[in-house]
């Protein structure tokens, strides 16, 4: 009967470690006293040098816009072509991932 109990309590502890919990890692960096973190990113296929992303700045989520790293531009939800600030998201996009188009 002890065998059977260390048997049991073996095999619960290998299915506890098979187990896989998905990982939800960000990357943020911090610019002007500003924490501003990637949570989410998707390369253009046909336009190498844009970027989908949706981004936080001091942990307040913004929607999915597009960073043009060619053209230095984000385009907003509502359309609207702005260019990138200095520290700002679509430079650390630009920067992290190495693809200013040029």
């Amino acid at each position: 009967m002890n065998t059977i109990k260390y048997l049991f309590f073996l095999l619960l502890l290998i299915l506890s470690f098979s187990v896989t919990f998905p990982a939800f890692a960000s990357v943020c960096r911090n610019y002007n006293h500003h924490q501003i973190c990637i949570l989410s990113i998707n390369r253009s296929a046909k336009n190498y040098w844009e970027y989908r992303a949706a981004v936080s700045v001091d942990g307040v989520k913004t929607p999915i816009e597009v960073y043009n790293c060619r053209q230095r531009v984000k385009v907003e939800q509502n359309g609207s072509i702005l260019p990138f600030e200095q520290k700002s998201p679509g430079e650390i996009i630009c920067k992290f991932f190495n693809s200013s188009g040029r």
